[in-house]
């Protein structure tokens, strides 16, 4: 009666790993680990079109709303090498936290600057026509620790 009942058992639980991983296949949004290497790639493509001074590849990773607010790739990439120095030409990168907010994600970023200063880099993700786009970026200093 005992090896029914296991069978029986195993049998509900395989049912139930089956029916999550078809949910899962088909679910409309991407799944965690799909999400983190798009905003990953996307942050990644933007600082080497900086890195390689190449406006109008980092323009296509800004979001509409940077995109209206700066008007041209040439006046963003003039902008960004101006304000933000650790992002155009950061010589270190180290993802960290990504925390979804609704209808935006903030993706932290440890950048290490030109002078060797380090920077933890907040990005605002923002998905528009299934890809994620950079919607800004708050820099301050990292904490150096111990």
């Amino acid at each position: 009666m005992g090896l029914k009942e296991s069978n029986i058992s195993k049998a509900a639980v395989l049912a139930v790993i089956g029916v999550v991983a078809l949910a899962l296949l088909w679910s409309p949004r991407p799944m965690a680990s799909d999400a983190d290497a798009q905003i990953r790639d996307a942050i990644l493509s933007q600082i080497e079109a900086f890195a390689n001074n190449d406006g109008d590849q980092a323009w296509a990773h800004a979001s509409e709303g940077i995109q209206r607010r700066f008007g041209s790739s040439q006046v963003f990439l003039n902008m960004v090498r101006e304000a933000y120095p650790a992002v155009h030409s950061a010589t270190a990168i180290e993802f960290t936290e990504r925390v979804p907010h609704g209808s935006f994600d903030i993706q932290t970023v440890r950048l290490q600057g030109p002078e060797g200063k380090r920077w933890d880099a907040y990005y605002r993700m923002e998905q528009g026509d299934g890809s994620w786009k950079i919607a800004g970026v708050r820099l301050q200093p990292a904490d150096p620790g111990i």
